[in-house]
């Protein structure tokens, strides 16, 4: 036996005895309006929240605010008649041109705005990260007050890649002035389905 083995051997043998993890229920703001809350946070850091309860009225804020030449894409086969969605299995490098993508998130946190968001509804890892402007479809049944209660639903789970995205893309390390769209999405608009 190798002195690693000798030593891996004796860590094994003085493990201590497993315990129960704390109760972590009490922990965290629970809200009375998880949306309002995490529209309020939203605002405060560069985003924005526009319910809808019709698909039209995504169509009609997309016409709204990008013309005709903007390359849109989605993931949301309701979206289909005013976005690509044929470039899931793409090279990546082909989105590099890409102004606005819609997809779908898993749940929201209402203390921070943050997004749970898996590569199930990305498709491909980069499509949150490199269309100037990103909008992301939430049931408003899926907001939850706290991180915990966030961790409390995905924790069990296993996943390829996933994230937590809250607000447009920033940093304030540039001369100290509040730069949107440093490394990723310039805006990030949340559109809450009620």
């Amino acid at each position: 036996m190798s002195s690693r083995d000798k030593i891996l051997a004796k860590i094994a043998q003085n493990q201590p005895e497993f315990s129960a993890l704390p109760d972590l229920k009490g922990l965290g703001n629970v809200y009375e309006s998880p949306a309002q809350q995490f529209k309020t946070i939203l605002e405060g850091i560069g985003g924005k929240v526009i319910e809808f309860s019709d698909w039209s009225e995504i169509k009609a804020f997309v016409h709204e605010h990008f013309d005709s030449n903007a390359r849109i894409t989605s993931t949301l086969p309701e979206l289909a008649d005013i976005a690509e969605l044929d470039w899931v299995d793409n090279d990546p490098h082909t989105l590099e041109n890409v102004d606005f993508t819609i997809i779908r998130g898993h749940l929201g946190v209402a203390e921070n705005s943050a997004i749970w968001i898996t590569e199930s509804l990305l498709k491909q890892r980069v499509s949150a990260f490199i269309p100037q402007y990103l909008a992301i479809v939430l049931e408003a049944n899926s907001l939850v007050s706290s991180m915990h209660e966030a961790y409390a639903q995905i924790g069990m789970e296993e996943y390829g890649f996933a994230t937590f995205l809250a607000g447009p893309s920033k940093t304030a390390d540039i001369e100290q002035s509040l730069v949107l769209g440093a490394h990723g999405a310039r805006g990030l608009t949340v559109f809450l389905k009620v």
